[in-house]
């Protein structure tokens, strides 16, 4: 059997030159029978050999069933559910064959490459770095990034909470928008548990939020995260970027160093877009909606009556009240800043970690004060017998 190459060097030379078989036979060194063969065959040599029956034959109709009944039944169980009926096969050509007959039985999902108008949608997803955030006194809190990303310019913003509760993570939103220096027409979020009420509507709270801000929303199908594939890709690039090799002081620092980190990647030529997105940014910018004087208020308030010793817990924190407002009702708000922190009512209360305290300096003086006595309190004083023993 002759090569492709020396099959068309034959036929040159019988039709193209017009040499007898005789000639080419001594040239090329073949055979005369096998020169003959190769001027009458019309295509080039290629080997074949005979079909052999494959082991699996006489399973592929059971292999069917299976998968008509489960289309994503992996390979190590169809192997175990063949074994009783007598496959004494191989593991790949099992495997091989899946490979082929599964799109029969389970399409593929395929996508189509979408093209966003400027200012038209603003993708969040929720990230939860692997380690957990130093927040002082030697201890570590677990921290969620809400990270944000334009669709037509990809430029994106990530804010630091440390709950997923929906106060926060309004915050979180509200602070990429300030970061991305306006509002777009729609915020798209997953199903994300703080802001989905079920069958694609919003909580209250969301609603309220997006109200103020005057922007509508748009939640993702169930299991659909390929739906916001501009921020899930943004989301992995940090966490195969940002976070490793790094460490960080406090949640401050994460923050700043996440601040910086954006503002390099939205400076950095995109993939897709083949531009900067911040020079995108700067024309979507133009058609955004102006952000409102105002922050939209995420306030937790709720109302409580003042116990006798006057604390109130919060996110396992304890915030000294006014002494003087004991046994009262009185209303707490924990209001978010740009600082990461927060207050309490008129009291400063950071970010602070587990099982601290924190004491207002003017409720040591309050504590201090010696109550006004009573005229029957004086008496018995006077008397030298004290109706309420331990008391002032």
């Amino acid at each position: 059997m002759v090569g492709v190459e020396q099959w068309a060097e034959i036929r040159r030379m019988r039709f193209v030159v017009g040499l007898s078989i005789k000639e080419i036979a001594r040239r090329t060194g073949r055979d005369r029978n096998t020169v003959r063969s190769a001027i009458r065959a019309d295509r080039p040599p290629r080997y074949e050999r005979r079909p052999v029956p494959s082991k699996l034959d006489p399973f592929k109709d059971e292999i069917h069933r299976l998968l008509r009944q489960d289309p994503r039944l992996p390979g190590q169980r169809v192997r175990e559910l063949l074994a009783p009926l007598g496959y004494a096969g191989g593991k790949t050509i099992v495997d091989d064959y899946l490979r082929e007959v599964r799109p029969l039985f389970a399409p593929p999902r395929t996508f189509q490459r979408t093209i966003y108008r400027a200012g038209e949608i603003c993708q969040f997803d929720l990230w939860q770095p692997a380690r957990e955030i130093p927040v002082g006194f030697g201890q570590t809190r677990v921290g969620y990034v809400v990270i944000a990303c334009l669709g037509y310019s990809r430029a994106g913003a990530g804010a630091l909470v440390f709950s997923k509760q929906t106060p926060d993570i309004l915050w979180g939103i509200g602070r990429c928008l300030w970061s991305l220096g306006g509002l777009p027409q729609t915020l798209v979020w997953d199903r994300e548990g703080a802001l989905h009420a079920g069958g694609g509507r919003p909580t209250a709270a969301f609603a309220a939020f997006c109200g103020q801000l005057k922007v509508g929303w748009s939640f993702c199908a169930e299991r659909d995260p390929q739906a916001k594939g501009c921020v899930e890709r943004l989301q992995g690039f940090a966490e195969t970027n940002f976070e490793p090799g790094r460490s960080f002081a406090n949640e401050r620092d994460f923050q700043l160093q996440l601040d910086d980190w954006f503002a390099r990647v939205n400076a950095r030529t995109h993939k897709t877009l083949r531009c900067r997105p911040i020079d995108r940014l700067g024309d979507e910018r133009t058609l955004m909606a102006p952000l409102p004087a105002v922050s939209p208020d995420v306030e937790r308030r709720w109302v409580l009556r003042v116990p006798p010793q006057p604390y109130v817990t919060i996110d396992t924190n304890d915030y000294s009240l006014d002494p003087r407002s004991a046994g009262r009702r009185v209303e707490v708000r924990v209001i978010p800043d740009r600082g990461q922190g927060g207050r309490v009512g008129h009291r400063r209360a950071g970010r602070l970690p587990p099982a601290q305290l924190r004491q207002a300096p003017d409720d040591h003086g309050a504590r201090a004060r010696p109550r006004p006595q009573t005229a029957q309190r004086r008496a018995a004083r006077a008397r030298g017998r004290d109706p309420i023993p331990g008391r002032l």
